[in-house]
């Protein structure tokens, strides 16, 4: 018997489906899981995505890319490569592998979901290709982690980061339980595979390689670059199910697209822009955060939901000064917070490096530089307990992160402004309009507490720092500290004195 030729058989395998007799559609495919909405059931017939791969080829490839992987991994670890590296990168990876490990786990079981209850047979096979794509993420990741546990304990938080109350992970909790965990498939199809992975991370990973590259990490870009070959392929689940539900609900559609891009946004804000702009090497630097962000992010998400027929979001203009301002509060932040991270944040303000800054972000000395003057005097005069935390910042109700986006005023002062909201006998807090009008719509749905909520409520016993501490789970040998002090502070010995000498005359 002759073989038939692929493309005889491809269709047919990746589009099984059929009509059910002993049950009638909404028990296979509940509203609440399926989530096709005003979209007619047929519609769905027309889903088809643009990459399409059948099984014994996806095997192939893929132990061509573990067996890649793992043999640069095996080479490298009887180098001295890791030593060497500078200290501000590795907290980039220790930031990377606690952050993201087991959120490519979660990632497994949105693509089960879709594999479940996607409306189409061959979404339906795509996730499930999607599924093992993510269960390899996770396992690489979560190994590659772990090979430096007994290099540093801070490493070992690649594996237990979501399993603690750490104030990161609840806020990465809360974003990725939105957009993975509780929306139905058809939102999460346009907020994970569609807006997450295509308009953000796959555009992330490689420059996030090429800087592990310039900064003579080998052994993560090569890691980097193996997961992303993955991403490009099932983050195309978006597209089809976005063409479907914009020609029947393209309201709905908007609003999917727009809050799932605000959420990713402010996660990158807290995590991807202080390691561009401050924990890699000044001399390893490709571009700036803004700069990476408007080549790679804000053109691609613009061109794709134009495309579409999606219009830019309410909240653009927001968002847009939000590229100057929200990393440089946040790292201001994260240092400042220190022990509560399973990094060692680097300060990133040398001379050169404010320099740097300032070219690149024309306001950094006007908003940031005094804040981080008083910050390198008290440490240049041994006060360095002057910069620890005595309290907790107020959190964003929507999005988990501190809120402490700094605003112009119209006298050129730049203030932190609490956004405020008074809803069901609570007044609730924001650090941004976006986050605010996200809460207002999801009301409803919202019931992720902040560590603040905990705080008050008396959930953190004692109510002080080591209390919280203790929440986290942080023990002395993994809390977060600047991993050297000199390095940007011996650009400014002696300014303090002089100052005050200048006054005193």
């Amino acid at each position: 018997m002759a073989l038939l030729k692929r493309e005889e058989w491809q269709g047919f395998v990746r589009d099984v489906d059929w009509t059910y007799s002993y049950v009638d559609d909404e028990a296979v495919y509940p509203e609440w899981l399926s989530g096709t909405g005003k979209v007619p059931r047929e519609a769905w017939l027309g889903w088809e995505e643009s990459y399409k791969v059948s099984y014994p080829e996806y095997v192939a490839t893929q132990r061509e890319k573990e067996t890649a992987a793992y043999a640069v991994k095996a080479a490298l670890q009887r180098s001295a490569t890791f030593d060497q590296l500078d200290q501000g990168w590795k907290s980039a990876t220790k930031m990377h592998f606690g952050g993201v490990a087991l959120v490519e786990y979660a990632a497994v079981l949105a693509e089960l979901k879709m594999a479940r209850f996607g409306l189409n047979g061959s979404w339906r096979n795509m996730a499930t290709f999607g599924q093992l794509d993510e269960l390899r993420h996770a396992a690489i990741t979560t190994f590659f982690g772990h090979e430096f546990v007994g290099k540093d304990p801070q490493f070992d938080w690649t594996q237990k980061t979501f399993h603690t109350n750490d104030w990161v992970a609840i806020s990465l909790r809360n974003l990725f339980d939105a957009m993975m965990t509780a929306p139905n498939v058809v939102d999460l199809a346009l907020q994970l595979p569609l807006t997450f992975e295509t308009g953000f991370t796959n555009l992330q990973f490689v420059a996030l390689a090429a800087d592990a590259l310039e900064s003579g990490d080998v052994n993560f870009a090569n890691m980097i670059s193996s997961i992303q070959t993955d991403e490009a392929r099932h983050s195309q689940q978006g597209g089809p199910t976005l063409e479907i539900l914009i020609e029947h609900d393209p309201v709905r559609a908007q609003w999917v697209v727009d809050k799932a891009f605000w959420g990713s946004a402010r996660a990158f804000s807290a995590l991807t822009g202080p390691a561009m702009d401050y924990y890699t090497p000044l001399e390893h630097r490709k571009q700036s955060y803004r700069e990476f962000m408007e080549e790679w992010v804000i053109d691609q998400f613009v061109h794709t939901i134009e495309q579409y027929g999606l219009k830019k979001p309410w909240y653009w203009d927001e968002f847009i000064r939000g590229l100057d301002i929200w990393h440089h509060a946040l790292h201001m932040g994260l240092w400042f917070w220190r022990p509560t991270l399973w990094w060692r944040p680097k300060a990133g303000v040398s001379k050169d490096e404010r320099a740097w800054l300032a070219e690149k972000y024309p306001n950094w000395e006007k908003v940031y530089g005094d804040k981080w003057d008083v910050i390198i005097d008290n440490v240049n005069a041994n006060k360095v307990e002057a910069t620890l935390p005595e309290t907790l910042p107020w959190l964003c109700v929507t999005c988990h992160l501190p809120a402490c986006n700094a605003t112009q005023s119209r006298d050129g002062t730049w203030r932190v402004r609490d956004i405020k909201l008074s809803y069901d006998g609570k007044t609730y807090h924001f650090c941004s309009n976006g986050c605010r009008q996200i809460f207002w719509k999801d009301r409803d749905n919202v019931n992720h507490e902040t560590l603040i909520d905990r705080f008050l409520a008396g959930q953190i016993q004692p109510m002080d720092v080591g209390g919280i501490l203790g929440y986290m789970g942080l023990t002395p040998d993994v809390m977060g500290d600047d991993p050297d002090y000199e390095a940007w502070t011996r650009d400014y010995v002696g300014r303090a004195a002089e100052g005050a000498a200048v006054a005193g005359a």
